[in-house]
């Protein structure tokens, strides 16, 4: 499919006034979370509220980080998601469920992030 990056802004939720901007996000569907560095999930006031929870990475490396709760936005998308706490070598990800938060897809030929159309209602 090829990938690709993404601008996006996150704020806490308490206090969406307070954005911080997020340069070349890599989207990435195979990702269940989005990750994104520590130290900007601290500025934007995004506090921890589970602690050392497992993750299994691609290589087969078990490891343990911490999650947050945050606005996340890229231009017309927006969506309230949990958001790992990255440390130093992880990646910047942007993760299905915060796709799926957004209602969008990826146009793998064009390189962004377009509308899925109308959500399913009971």
């Amino acid at each position: 499919m090829g990938t690709f990056r993404v601008n996006i802004a996150i704020s806490n939720p308490e206090k969406p006034a307070k954005e911080i901007e997020i340069e070349k996000t890599l989207v990435d569907t195979g990702a269940e979370y989005s990750w994104l560095p520590e130290e900007l999930l601290n500025r934007a006031g995004i506090t921890v509220r589970k602690k050392d929870i497992a993750f299994v990475m691609a290589n087969g490396k078990h490891i343990t980080r911490d999650i947050g709760y945050a606005i996340i936005r890229h231009g017309e998308f927006e969506t309230v998601d949990e958001v790992v706490f990255g440390k130093e070598g992880d990646l910047r990800l942007l993760g299905a469920r915060t796709l799926e938060g957004f209602a969008a897809v990826v146009d793998a030929r064009r390189k962004k992030l377009v509308a899925s159309g109308p959500l399913t209602a009971a």
